[in-house]
């Protein structure tokens, strides 16, 4: 087993229950090697993170930046809540270095492995919330996260193509785009998803993707395209 105590004394957080970190790092993947693990896989806790990541990210923005609008606050947050940026966060504190993973799964690079890395952060972030609380977990997300804010805006980062498509739609016909899953299919730990990109009930355009939120960018983008914005 990995020592997760050098976790522990990195992050300056120390568990009350050992349990809920180590689940924060175990991968669907692994339990289909080892079935008799006495903990579940992450991604309960992946989702709980993921809620309690936006709630402070959303919250710094909002105390920090007063005079700063709700679509610009919005594109801001996408640039820090997203999995390129939590895959980066994840390698800088060495995250990877604790995930249990299948053999299968430990040999893949690239994008699998940096979606891996991000969902691994959200999780981490869900069990800190659980274990230590609300006000542990905020310093936690300022200390690792939110620092990386003035290098977004310095290099204009926030600016992605969900980001233009909704600035575009609000200002051109006043509609906020909404994301729907067309289609999915794979196994689990490789799952494919079809997204389409709404106006109100219309479909302007789809997106594939191994991440929900990869194929909502496609879509966005394909939008753009599509509407000659």
């Amino acid at each position: 087993m990995k020592d997760f105590s050098a976790l522990e004394k990195k992050l300056d957080i120390k568990f009350k229950n050992k349990d809920l970190l180590i689940q924060a790092f175990v991968h669907r993947s692994f339990l289909n090697e080892n079935p008799d693990f006495h903990l579940f896989h992450n991604e309960r806790l992946e989702f709980l993170g993921d809620a309690v990541l936006e709630l402070i990210v959303t919250e710094e923005l909002y105390k920090n930046y007063p005079q700063k609008l709700e679509g610009e606050l919005t594109n801001w947050r996408a640039a820090l809540v997203n999995a390129k940026m939590l895959a980066n966060i994840a390698q800088k504190i060495e995250l990877n270095n604790f995930i249990l993973l299948s053999k299968g799964e430990i040999k893949e690079k690239g994008k699998a492995r940096q979606y891996i890395l991000a969902d691994a952060f959200e999780a981490l972030t869900g069990a800190i919330y659980l274990d230590r609380g609300y006000k542990v977990c905020r310093e936690f997300i300022k200390k690792y996260l939110m620092e990386e804010l003035p290098k977004i805006l310095k290099e204009c980062l926030f600016r992605d193509d969900k980001s233009r498509f909704q600035e575009q739609a609000q200002e051109k016909v006043g509609i906020t785009p909404n994301y729907r899953v067309l289609k999915e299919h794979g196994p689990d730990h490789a799952k494919q998803f079809v997204i389409g990109v709404f106006l109100d009930k219309e479909l302007i355009a789809s997106g594939k993707g191994s991440s929900k939120q990869e194929a909502e960018e496609q879509a966005a983008k394909n939008a753009l395209e599509t509407k000659n914005w």
